[in-house]
């Protein structure tokens, strides 16, 4: 499917979250205290036209620069945007000028809401497959985000090298989308409604590892992920024996990740001072560290947290000189492995 498609389809078929004829691009994750005290700032207009299909507020971002990739009216936007706090900045990048629209009519409305005095978001006309061809710095973003965008594109391989490409060293793409545990039949990709519901254009997972690994992003982590039933019918038949899934992954735009998680012996100490997380600070779903608590780590996970933002939340033992084969523990990274194979056909 086209660009077209999708402009048509959010822009001028889809007048809100409403008319969605699956739960396809709906999120079901009850937001932390915070999110909700920001999303209670966010205009009205804005989250009617919301079609995410997770929760994409990753913590620690105080001052951070993010990119949101296919920003769409706004919404996740004007919550990091909060977030950020006035040092920080959000660029948002979408194709849909209707979407767009929206969120520039009520750029002034947040910056007063907020009580900043200038506005530290800003959003750009573009199609995120060729964000090179965009005023965008390489090597100038502390964090890239998406919601359930990326599933309508054709060209995914390029979003993920781009997006490696604009990250700083130590930055990392926070994301939700959806994805499927085979790859969908061409055919069903070029229906307009199956794509427009974010269900035939999901990646399969094997793929999505594949790709991601190509683009620099060498050990990608599974946050968190729900399997979601399709209630149309027809839909539904369209797509039988194809199970779906919407998950929340992270990207590291690290040096030196290695191919597998390696034993070196080493461990973290979490010192509780991440905001929204001070008892537990979740890097992945293998990795939900409490505070306090000696908790050993792989190589991997060592860089993830002692060469990025994280690194002042944590004391870090042990170094590099000394390897004890395969760490064992990491946690899964199959979001499919824990759904049985009696359960229905699933989409965002």
């Amino acid at each position: 499917m086209n660009v077209e498609n999708s402009q048509e389809y959010y822009g001028q078929i889809l007048q809100g979250s409403g008319d969605l004829k699956t739960d396809a691009c709906t999120t079901a994750d009850a937001p932390p205290a915070h999110v909700l005290a920001a999303l209670a700032n966010v205009h009205t207009e804005v989250k009617a036209r919301y079609y995410g299909c997770g929760l994409v507020a990753p913590s620690s971002i105080e001052g951070a620069r993010i990119l949101d990739l296919g920003s769409g009216s706004g919404q996740d936007a004007y919550v990091l945007a909060q977030m950020v706090g006035s040092q920080g900045e959000v660029v948002g990048v979408d194709v849909t000028p209707e979407q767009l629209s929206i969120a520039r009519e009520h750029l002034e409305w947040h910056r007063e809401r907020f009580g900043y005095e200038t506005s530290n978001v800003s959003f750009v006309e573009g199609d995120i497959q060729q964000l090179d061809q965009l005023d965008l710095e390489p090597n100038s973003f502390d964090i890239i985000i998406s919601n359930c965008v990326i599933n309508l594109t054709a060209d995914k391989e390029r979003i993920f090298r781009a997006a490696h490409s604009l990250l700083k060293p130590g930055g990392e793409m926070y994301f939700s989308d959806v994805y499927s545990d085979r790859r969908v039949p061409e055919v069903l990709t070029k229906d307009p409604i199956l794509h427009g519901e974010c269900l035939s254009g999901a990646l399969y997972w094997g793929d999505f590892l594949a790709l991601a690994k190509k683009a620099g992003f060498a050990d990608p982590r599974l946050v968190k992920n729900r399997p979601l039933a399709i209630n149309d019918r027809t839909i539904a038949a369209k797509l039988d024996g194809i199970r779906f899934q919407s998950a929340t992954t992270r990207l590291f735009k690290l040096a030196g990740l290695e191919p597998e998680c390696e034993d070196y012996g080493q461990a973290v100490i979490y010192r509780g001072t991440v905001p929204g997380e001070e008892r537990v600070f979740v890097l992945d779903q293998g990795h939900q560290i409490e505070k306090g608590r000696v908790f050993p780590v792989c190589g991997n996970s060592w860089k993830m947290l002692a060469e990025t933002r994280f690194a002042p939340h944590f004391e870090f033992i042990g170094d590099f000189s000394q390897h004890f084969g395969i760490f064992e523990g990491c946690g899964g990274s199959l979001p499919f492995d824990e759904v049985s194979d009696n359960e229905p056909a699933t989409c965002c």
